[in-house]
This record gives structure tokens, sequence and C-alpha cells, in this order.
């Protein structure tokens, strides 16, 4: 691991809480998709143009990749103008992916921007057990989602002040390296590890190191929410 990732991780202790079966969580297993007899993972990932929407995908692909598994990320067709709703997708398998329509029926739901809930209707497809991290300072009470969270799984439905956390490392209010490591710490699906291989990947630098040191304060955020339930 290149110097400026070790010393990046070393800014937060974190402790991933899934339970690993194979290269998949427990967790994420109960909502995959069995195909030929084995799993397949699909996330879809909604934001705006001008947020790395497409970058995110491609990113949990190159951390899947990293993690020994299959990996497929594209963007749907329409305006990628800045500001213009914006779709990627991402698929995951331990065998070579085949498919390469659009995602409709999502094991994942990132949504990059929490304006979009009232414009579309990002939870179209989700499976039962699937998972839905949204980039908000409020809480899911306080965005009027608890009737969506009572249709999952505890601790399936989660806010992350992701933009709050690039501002303060990026200075730019670009979510997506952010959702990632949150993302991470929610469904087991991908390490930490792996996003911050992805992220030295797709940058470089110090846009890099100042990217990692986000995904890993909000890693750190949610597993420090879920200990202190416990």
């Amino acid at each position: 691991m290149p110097q400026r990732q070790a010393n990046a991780l070393k800014l937060i202790h974190v402790k991933v809480r899934a339970v690993r079966v194979g290269n998949l969580s427990q967790a994420a297993l109960l909502c995959a998709n069995i195909v030929g007899g084995h799993t397949i993972l699909q996330i879809r990932i909604h934001g705006r143009g001008g947020q790395g929407v497409v970058t995110a995908a491609e990113m949990l692909s190159i951390a899947a990749f990293e993690q020994g598994r299959h990996a497929q990320a594209f963007p749907s067709f329409g305006s990628e103008r800045t500001g213009a709703p914006v779709v990627a997708f991402c698929r995951i398998d331990d065998k070579a992916i085949r498919l390469r329509e659009p995602i409709l029926a999502p094991d994942a739901l990132i949504v990059q921007d929490a304006h979009l809930l009232d414009q579309i209707d990002v939870f179209q497809g989700l499976k039962p057990g699937g998972y839905v991290l949204i980039n908000s300072r409020h809480s899911i009470a306080e965005m009027g989602l608890d009737e969506v969270a009572a249709g999952l799984p505890a601790g399936h439905v989660l806010t992350l002040p992701a933009t709050e956390i690039a501002m303060k490392h990026l200075h730019r209010p670009l979510p997506n390296a952010v959702l990632l490591g949150g993302f991470a710490a929610m469904t087991g699906m991908i390490s930490l590890e792996a996003v911050t291989y992805a992220i030295d990947r797709k940058f470089k630098g110090e846009v890099a190191e100042r990217n990692i040191a986000a995904a890993a304060e909000a890693h750190a955020l949610l597993v420090a929410r879920e200990e202190a339930k416990t």
C-alpha cells in the first residue's frame, strides 16, 4: 500500500462490523440475486451531473476487483449537463458478468443528492432487504422516510452528511468517495481498504489523500453510530 494510503487510514481508527462469508458480508448475501448458482450484487447510484456519479460507480467496481471479484460500471444514457439527474450502475459477481442492461432491481441504492427524492422515484425496484444510503445531514425521520425504513431491515436505510465531510477535506461538494466509505461500513459489500485502493487508482497526489481521508471519516462515523446502538 502506498505511504499516503497508510497515513490517511491512520487518521481514523475504524473497525468493520460486517460478518464475512467468503468475499461477501452475510448481510449482503441476504439481498443478493442468485443467478446460475452464484451471487450477483447490483448497485444503482443516483445524483446530478458534476457530482462524480459515474466516477463513484467506477471506483466501486475497482474496489470489487481489488477484492478478487468481477465487476462492471456504466452510466445511464441521457443528459450529463451539470445539475441534471444522472444514474450510474455497478454489478459485482464472483464470475464474469454478461448482463449489460440498466439495473432495475437494485440490491443497494446510493443517493448523492437528497433533493432527487422529491423529483424521481429513486426507490423503484429496490430488492427486499436492500440498502439505501442518502447524502444528507438530516435523519431518516426528519426526511419523512420512516415508512421506507420500516419496510427494510434495521440499519438498511441511513443518511450520511457526505457533502459536509467532502467540504471539510476537499473544499468542494463532491460526495462520491465519502459515500463509498459509508457504503463499505453500512453493507460490508466492499472493504474500506478496497475503497482506498480504488480512490488511489482514480486520483493522484493530494487529491487522492484528501478523498481517502474523507472516505475514512465517513466509514468511522457510520461504524460509531452502529456501536452506539449496542
